[in-house]
């Protein structure tokens, strides 16, 4: 005890005396410091986990979604793939009925063909007659039925069969008359009929031609002439423009108003086509009707001095001059020779 007052009386400080409960505090105060910082870091570290866990199954989740999306765009894809696989084998089976339909109607029909060699060769005969009668009696084309009737022939001849022999005779008597027809070119004649067509639009009126020819020059430029000189021409001109003098070489001239003229023209390519019609149909009287009647319009309303003009009514005059009602032969002969040697054939087979 004596330590103390020694040492203030020394004059050094003394520290305050510290209780038991004290220093028993600071370890204690310590420990729970180490505590509280290891359940803050326990509980930093199980945070970023949960956060990184998180983070980690909502990956998961977007790219399960994905792969969901995935699959049932595959699945999708395959219902479709499905779908086109069954139509395609649906239409494969189909395509395959009528295969074998087919099949069956080719061997029949190789079954029917291969019964004889003539059966064929006088059914293609008759449809070679039957295509030549057709030309004849709806087109009036000589030159197709001619050309049509020399085939049957010539099938016939490369068969090489003494029983074919009378039909062949007989196809040359009808040959020999459709040679000696005389050759009407229709297709010719429609030509002619068109191009006339094509120059309506461009015939010049005749009241347009006498209009033009009948204007009054232009009066001469002014000179160096006198005034009463000047005067005087003027008057005439005025004069001249009051009083008109046409010298008309028909006594109806036709003045139409634009309207008129343009039905003129447009009935007139209508009459022309009718004509074209009765041609294809070999009509005479109503083309020669048409054409007559197209001459006289042509030759009443238009300038004939115009060289379009003149060109139309020379190709009218020739197809008015060209005959269509020619009598064309018949080849029934053939097609009755063909018929009823078919007849007498099955009748011998039964």
């Amino acid at each position: 005890m004596e330590e103390p007052s020694a040492l203030k009386a020394a004059g050094e400080p003394v520290p305050p005396r510290q209780t038991l409960s004290q220093r028993l505090n600071r370890p204690f105060v310590l420990v729970v410091a180490l505590l509280a910082l290891a359940l803050a870091w326990h509980w930093y570290d199980s945070h970023a986990q949960i956060g990184s866990l998180r983070e980690e199954v909502a990956r998961r989740l977007r790219d399960s979604d994905a792969d969901s999306r995935d699959a049932r765009l595959l699945a999708r894809q395959a219902q479709e793939s499905a779908r086109e696989a069954q139509a395609k084998l649906s239409q494969f089976e189909g395509k395959m009925v009528e295969s074998q339909n087919q099949q069956v109607a080719l061997e029949a029909l190789y079954q029917e063909l291969s019964r004889g060699r003539d059966e064929w060769v006088l059914a293609e005969v008759e449809q070679i007659l039957a295509i030549a009668a057709q030309q004849l009696q709806l087109a009036g084309n000589v030159q197709a039925a001619l050309a049509a009737m020399q085939t049957a022939e010539a099938r016939l001849a490369r068969s090489d069969r003494p029983q074919f022999i009378p039909l062949r005779k007989t196809l040359a008597r009808d040959i020999e008359r459709l040679k000696a027809t005389p050759n009407l070119d229709l297709a010719g004649l429609a030509l002619r009929l068109d191009q006339v067509i094509a120059q309506i639009d461009s015939l010049p009126l005749a009241d347009e031609s006498h209009a033009g020819a009948s204007t009054p020059p232009a009066g001469a430029p002014p000179g160096d002439e006198g005034f009463w000189t000047r005067l005087g021409a003027e008057l005439w001109g005025e004069l001249r423009q009051l009083v008109r003098v046409r010298n008309m070489e028909r006594t109806e001239p036709g003045l139409l108003s634009p309207t008129q003229m343009f039905f003129l023209r447009e009935n007139l390519k209508l009459r022309l086509l009718n004509a074209r019609l009765a041609l294809l149909a070999r009509d005479e009287g109503i083309f020669r009707e048409d054409i007559k009647a197209a001459q006289a319009w042509v030759n009443r309303y238009f300038d004939v001095r115009a060289k379009p003009a003149v060109a139309a009514l020379a190709n009218l005059k020739q197809l008015a001059a060209s005959g269509i009602s020619l009598e064309l032969p018949g080849i029934g002969d053939s097609l009755a020779a063909v018929r009823n040697y078919k007849v007498s054939r099955e009748k011998a087979r039964r």
